[in-house]
This record gives C-alpha cells, sequence and structure tokens, in this order.
C-alpha cells in the first residue's frame, strides 16, 4: 500500500524532477497534492488525507510552530535542500527536522527517509520535529562564533535543567529561583537563569536589569525561525555575573503568546549546551485550557510552563509556610501529577516561621505534607524578611547582602543538592531563635 505524501517545495528549481522522479519509479510512497504555500500544507494535513509531506528550507514563514502543527496531525516530514546548500540543511536542522536529505537524492532514498520518519512518529517520538535540533551544537558553530565573554563551556547537551514552579499566591517562586542560580554560580557552576512566567516576570528587576527587553522571547523567536544556536543563545542571555548568565522574561502578561512550547523546547535544548544548570522561573497556572482541547494548533497560555515541567530534569515545587500556602502548595500538587505524571518535585517550603505555624514549625510542615501528599523531600526555608528586602531594595543577590542569612543557607543547601554537592551545614536551633 503506497503511503500518500504532501509536497511543499514551491520555488525550488528542482521541484518538477522530484515530483516526476517519484511519479515514474515505484517506492511506496505517492504525492497526492503539490501545496503552494505554507497555509496550503496546513490546511491539506489537517484534513488527514496524508501520512507525510516534503518540504525545503525556503518554504515562506516555515518555522517550528508549523512543524509542531504537522505532528499534531500525524504526518511525518522529510526535509529536502538543494544540492550543496549548506544554510539551508542547518536551517532545517535546526528547525528540528530530523530525516534530511539533498534534492538529488533517488526517490528510494527518499522513500527510505519518509519510511523512517512514519517509524518514529509511529513510535510515540513527536513525530518529524527533533527533541533536540543539533546532537553536538557546539560543532556547527565557527569557532569565533561564541561571544569573548562566554562562560566555561560544558560537554554539549550534558547540562540539567531545572524548573522552579509553584501554586498562586506569590509563595516565593521568584525568589528561590533566583537565589539557587546566584548559588550555583557561586559555586563555580556555569548556569543560566531564565524567566519564563507567561504571566509577567520580574526577574530583569530583582536583579537589577536596566534594559527589560525579554531575552527569552528573542531566543524563542529565533527558535521557531530555525534561526538559534548556542551563540545566538548566548548573545540573548547577557552575564549577571561571574558564571551567570540571565534570559529576561516578559514584563507584560498579554506578550505570552510569543513563549511557544515548541520554539522553548528549542532554547532549553541549546541551553543545555551553555550551561551546567539552567533554573527556569515559571507561572503558577498549571490549567490546559479544556475549552479549546479540540484544536490541537490554538495556542494555549500555559503551554510553556507545562512544556518546562515535562522537559525538566528536576521539578522544585515551593510552597508559603502558613495554612493557606500549605492548602494551595497541595492542591497544586495534585494538579501538577496530573499534568506531569510521574513528576516527583522537591518541596520547597519557604518563609518557615513559627508564628504562622505554631512551636517547631519544621516538624508540623514535614508531618503534613508526609500525611496528605507522601512527600518526605522538603527543603525549608527560614523566614528572613530583612534580608530579603535588604536585596530587593538594592538589586543584589542574598548571597550579596547577607552570606550569613539563615534563608541564604538553606537555598545555597537546595542548589548544592541539584550538583551532587554537600550541603553547608546549619547551627542547630537556628530556625528556633529567630523564629
Amino acid at each position: 500500500m503506497s503511503v500518500p505524501v504532501l509536497a511543499a517545495v514551491t520555488g525550488a528549481s528542482w521541484e518538477a524532477a522530484l515530483v516526476a522522479g517519484l511519479e515514474r519509479i515505484p517506492t511506496g510512497i505517492t504525492v497526492v497534492r503539490r501545496c503552494v504555500d505554507l497555509a496550503d500544507l496546513l490546511a491539506a494535513a489537517s484534513t488527514g488525507t496524508a501520512r507525510g509531506a516534503l518540504l525545503s528550507a525556503d518554504l515562506r514563514r516555515l518555522d517550528r510552530d508549523a512543524l509542531a502543527r504537522l505532528a499534531a496531525a500525524r504526518v511525518a516530514v522529510v526535509g529536502l535542500y538543494a544540492p550543496g546548500d549548506e544554510h539551508a540543511e542547518t536551517r532545517l536542522r535546526q528547525l528540528g527536522v530530523v530525516q534530511l536529505l539533498p534534492a538529488d537524492s533517488s526517490p528510494v532514498d527518499i522513500a527510505a527517509a519518509m519510511s523512517a520518519a512514519l517509524a518514529v512518529q509511529d513510535a510515540g517520538a513527536g513525530g518529524s520535529v527533533a527533541a533536540t535540533a543539533w546532537s553536538q551544537p557546539l560543532e556547527a558553530l565557527p569557532t569565533d562564533a561564541v561571544p569573548s565573554d562566554a562562560m566555561p563551556v560544558v560537554e554539549p547537551g550534558s547540562g540539567r535543567l531545572v524548573a522552579v514552579w509553584g501554586p498562586t499566591g506569590a509563595p516565593g517562586r521568584t525568589t528561590v529561583a533566583v537565589t539557587v542560580a546566584a548559588e550555583l554560580a557561586a559555586s563555580g557552576v556555569p548556569t543560566l537563569l531564565a524567566d519564563a512566567d507567561v504571566y509577567g516576570g520580574v526577574v530583569a528587576q530583582v536583579l537589577g536589569f536596566l534594559d527589560e527587553a525579554p531575552g527569552l522571547a528573542a531566543a524563542a523567536r529565533l527558535a521557531n525561525n530555525g534561526q538559534l544556536d548556542v551563540a545566538a543563545l548566548a548573545a540573548a542571555a547577557p552575564q549577571a555575573a561571574p558564571n551567570l548568565r540571565v534570559l529576561t522574561g516578559i514584563s507584560r502578561s498579554d506578550r505570552w503568546p510569543e513563549l511557544r512550547p515548541s520554539a522553548l523546547d528549542q532554547v532549553w535544548e541549546l541551553a543545555r549546551s551553555l550551561a551546567a544548570v539552567t533554573v527556569v522561573d515559571l507561572g503558577f497556572c498549571l490549567e490546559q485550557d479544556e475549552e479549546l482541547s479540540f484544536d490541537t494548533a490554538a495556542p494555549r497560555r500555559n503551554g510553556a510552563t507545562i512544556a518546562t515541567l515535562v522537559a525538566a530534569d528536576t521539578v522544585l515545587a515551593v510552597g508559603a509556610a502558613d495554612p493557606v500556602g500549605m492548602q494551595r502548595l497541595l492542591r497544586g500538587l495534585t494538579q501538577l501529577n496530573e499534568v506531569v505524571p510521574g513528576a516527583l518535585p522537591r518541596v520547597v517550603i519557604n518563609r518557615v516561621r513559627r508564628g504562622a505555624v505554631g512551636a517547631d514549625p519544621e516538624t508540623q510542615l514535614a508531618e503534613a505534607l508526609d500525611r496528605y501528599a507522601g512527600i518526605r523531600d522538603i527543603a525549608f526555608v527560614p523566614e528572613d524578611r530583612e534580608a530579603f528586602d535588604t536585596a530587593l531594595l538594592q538589586a543584589r543577590t542574598l548571597g550579596e547582602v547577607s552570606p550569613d542569612s539563615r534563608a541564604r543557607i538553606a537555598l545555597a543547601g537546595v542548589a548544592a543538592g541539584l550538583v551532587g554537592r554537600p550541603a553547608p551545614r546549619r547551627r542547630r536551633g537556628l530556625l528556633r531563635r529567630g523564629a
């Protein structure tokens, strides 16, 4: 049985010869439609009449979002480029197309590539949009492409992704994300701090960035257009301190469509080659827009948050140490498990104090989490309002303004645990004396 495919190589000088060759030689694939542009391709794919698509890098408006829509329609993709056109080949790879061939390949080779793309799709690996654009991203760059202020380069693709999430109510997600990233950097770990809060990030303000241009949105745009590489990501993430780069977020919540999940997948994958640890500050909401669930192409406001949680190696779930904060955290953890099945978050309880919980707050909070959520892996961050206020006022990190802060020591322990280092010691009774 022949596999129906769509051809979208309009404008290429080799299009006619390609289609004629596929029609002349039996290969197991049949071109059922020659699409005139991207809109025609997506419309044809949505009808379910084809299993695959042949497309070229010069297809106007081709981006990762379009490839994600093809994958959602279960249409496998094979990319074709003019022989010797390294720029076109590179762009298709950066867009995430796995199966690539020069346009003068034989019909048999093209059919084999389509079969491989279909096999990946049928195996449930997300269709033809790759999880990574380059298996070795740095090998795709000229030696002078890395900025002069670049941090020590980690082994390509070996970095870890840490998602910092918490329920509604401002439990301290940004505080935890910024402090943990700063502590990792201070310990010599190349770190990238990214602000992916689609409801309006404040990492730039917390760290005193005067330029509020959203670096993450710029990186996502480049990724969506197939133009993002490690050097471009480094350029979008200026250094805030030794070993620390920052991708600032969107300050206006109405700009959330700029953070598309398919583009962020590419950003996080390249971030693994730029930094040993990438810490991402996320928004609170995990709702999946059920009213739009029938439309797989409809943008979803919380898609960036959910995609990052799925991609993360570690999730830090931040909750506030008071009755309302704990109730929100317990409900949020249930929802997190529904959205990201199998997620085992490391819980961070922020602002721990006796006044809001009672005597021996750590024991009471630990018992509540164990009883109602079965969670025992918990980090407690003592209340230290004066130190945090000073850090916010001066737009500096907690470690800079108050290195002996009880909260800083606790979060330094969280950071150390992420990279398998021993946590700094905390003196016994330190929480109780100031609680």
